[in-house]
């Protein structure tokens, strides 16, 4: 039974399900950053997931890249799969703008986590709301 990892709960907000992943929002307001996790049992890499996964996963990841940039604005997105520190795996689609708080360098570590306030997150929420097609289901959260 797919179970989120502890680390990743504690860090992200649950924003809602496409046909494969958890899409998730990184509690830090210093980047619209989203993580995607399939909800697959034991998977720490892309080569884990049978084909079919593999495509859906890659189909989720693109979609919501381009969803991203049109309607945050990004100068760049950053999409990523590390698992390096949360070995489960999840991909990293990170809003990029020139002048963010890391820009050029990567987001991870630069600065402290600022949590969204509950403004932030309903404003979000309600953006993704517009932009997410008929598969998405939203959480309520």
């Amino acid at each position: 039974m797919f179970a989120l990892d502890p680390r990743l709960q504690q860090d992200t907000l649950p924003i809602g399900d496409f046909p494969l992943c958890r899409l998730l929002l990184s509690n830090d307001s210093s980047y619209p950053w989203f993580i995607l996790v399939p909800r697959r049992e034991d998977i720490s890499e892309i080569f884990q997931l049978d084909v079919a996964d593999q495509q859906q996963l890659w189909q989720e990841t693109t979609a919501l890249a381009e969803m991203l940039k049109d309607s945050f604005d990004a100068d760049k997105l950053n999409v990523a799969a590390l698992g390096n520190v949360v070995s489960q795996l999840h991909m990293h689609v990170i809003v990029r703008k020139r002048e963010d708080a890391a820009w050029p360098a990567p987001v991870w570590g630069k600065q402290p986590a600022k949590p969204y306030s509950p403004e932030q997150i309903a404003t979000i929420r309600e953006r993704l709301r517009l932009v997410l097609t008929d598969d998405f289901t939203f959480l309520e959260g």
